[in-house]
């Protein structure tokens, strides 16, 4: 901020001149057996803010509006009703005297950017410190009066473009229910003539199956069949369609631990932060999107070692702990690639992943993976739960054509989702913008 360039009347504070803070020690709650029908809210400056409702009528504060601001990670609310809070790692501020606008001085706070990564109180070490180009009071009170006015309709706008994303997942639910329920390709199966059907494919696939066995002298693995009791429950295919049990048609279902005993997997593997001969790779790179920063790798002789959970690209990975029954497909690197701890991999011997990968997104498959999760703090799945997932199977030859109906779909689902992330982050932008010519004194 060039201060040479403000108006005359308006003169240098430090934030500290303007606001008194208040240690939150008397406030705090005293019972953490929090319930909606209480009165009193329960803040903390995060993103949570309220807590939750405490019955507690003592240590109340009523003197408003103030400014909570978490003294640690420099969080902060403007609050305008009576609150208790959670803990003392918090400073509560209020305006020094009526020539101060405290919302004024809220907005320039939102235009703070500072790194935090130390672990101190922000407040009276930093925070408090900092210049404010500071308005006679009905100047601060125009401003704003202008902000919250142009603030006003940018949240509208950005309300319109969240219910939009919101709409364009209800589409893809929709895209992924009509190509499970034989919809999308209702008409192209009119046209098609002599197609194969799925008790076709799966007698391909068990016999893929059992060749693989011999080769490699194992035995086959449980497929988990539905019964005809389990057939009943579910909905009414297409002709030539079955249901069918994803361990019907996987060809292998591994994980990390699928190497060996605990012991002799750390004996044998060492992760590396250092780039080495393979990525293992973890759910954070989908999380992420990343599969080129903040890796760990694992040494040659290593990832030889772990021969079970070898990735090429083209797997189906699920999530077995934290993350349970999450989603993923594994894509082509230009690395050697190696399953992580707490995934699952499912491999085909059929070119039938990009189908089962959509199935396994669609609403119904999501319902069905919730119901084998177990646990609620660190839930988990289990590879027999997983070989029991209902998969609705058609023809080969139908798949490729139901994957390539929801890919079409998809792209323009996802062009325009894209669109609407640059909106959002260009009305976050705007939103800075407003607040930069306000304290440069150019928003009147």
């Amino acid at each position: 901020m060039s201060h040479n360039k403000l108006p005359k009347d308006w003169k240098i504070k430090k934030l500290e001149d303007l606001l008194d803070y208040i240690q939150p020690t008397k406030y705090i709650v005293k019972s953490t057996d929090y319930d909606n029908s209480y009165k009193t809210p329960v803040l903390t400056a995060g993103k949570t803010f309220v807590l939750g409702k405490t019955n507690e009528t003592e240590g109340i504060f009523e003197n408003l509006p103030v400014i909570i601001f978490d003294d640690f990670t420099t969080a902060n609310k403007l609050v305008n009703f009576k609150f208790k809070v959670k803990s003392s790692a918090m400073k509560i501020l209020k305006p020094k005297d009526e020539n101060v606008n405290l919302l004024f001085v809220f907005y320039f706070i939102q235009t703070i950017r500072i790194s935090f990564d130390t672990h101190k109180r922000y407040w009276i070490s930093v925070f408090s410190k900092l210049p404010i180009a500071l308005p006679p009071p009905e100047t601060q009170n125009a401003i704003v009066s202008k902000i919250e006015e142009l603030f006003s309709e940018l949240d509208k706008g950005i309300e319109d473009l969240k219910t939009a994303q919101q709409q364009l997942k209800t589409y893809r639910q929709s895209v992924l229910k009509y190509a499970f329920e034989g919809k999308l390709t209702e008409e192209w199966r009119k046209k098609e003539n002599n197609l194969n059907t799925a008790n076709a494919l799966l007698k391909k696939i068990q016999v893929e199956k059992e060749n693989e066995a011999k080769r490699i002298g194992k035995k086959l693995k449980p497929t988990n069949s539905l019964t005809v009791n389990d057939i009943l429950q579910l909905s009414k295919l297409p002709e030539n369609w079955k249901w069918v049990s994803l361990g019907e048609v996987i060809s292998d279902l591994t994980d990390y631990h699928a190497n060996g005993s605990y012991v002799k997997i750390k004996e044998n593997v060492q992760l590396l932060d250092i780039p080495d001969y393979a990525i293992m790779i973890r759910a954070t790179n989908f999380e992420k999107n990343n599969f080129n920063k903040d890796l760990k790798y694992i040494t040659e002789d290593a990832y030889n070692y772990m021969s079970r959970s070898k990735l090429f690209g083209g797997e189906i990975l699920i999530g077995k702990i934290g993350n349970a029954g999450k989603i993923y497909f594994m894509p082509k690197l230009n690395s050697a690639s190696s399953l992580a701890m707490n995934l699952f991999a499912l491999r085909f011997n059929v070119d039938v992943n990009k189908y089962i990968h959509y199935h396994l997104l669609s609403s119904f498959s999501r319902q069905e993976i919730s119901k084998y999760v177990k646990g609620v703090g660190n839930p988990t799945i289990d590879k027999n739960s997983i070989r029991s997932l209902a998969i609705a199977l058609p023809s080969f030859e139908e798949q490729h054509q139901i994957v390539q109906e929801i890919e079409s779909r998809l792209s323009v689902a996802d062009k325009m989702e894209e669109s609407i992330t640059q909106s959002l982050q260009q009305a976050e932008a705007l939103r800075q913008s407003i607040l930069k010519k306000a304290f440069k004194g150019e928003l009147l």
